[in-house]
């Protein structure tokens, strides 16, 4: 089933997935810092 999309969310996904797959290859630390930064930012929202 082929549809004439403008727009596909699931290339960008995985596009997007595979970026960072080779940026946390590259520098594992940074996975640990982006994470950290997002547990600081959404703490509120966060239960415990």
């Amino acid at each position: 089933m082929k549809t004439k999309k403008t727009f596909d969310a699931v290339k960008m996904m995985r596009d997007i997935r595979d970026k960072h797959h080779e940026q946390y290859k590259a520098n594992p630390e940074l996975r640990q810092k982006r994470l950290s930064e997002i547990k600081k930012r959404y703490a509120h929202k966060i239960k415990t």
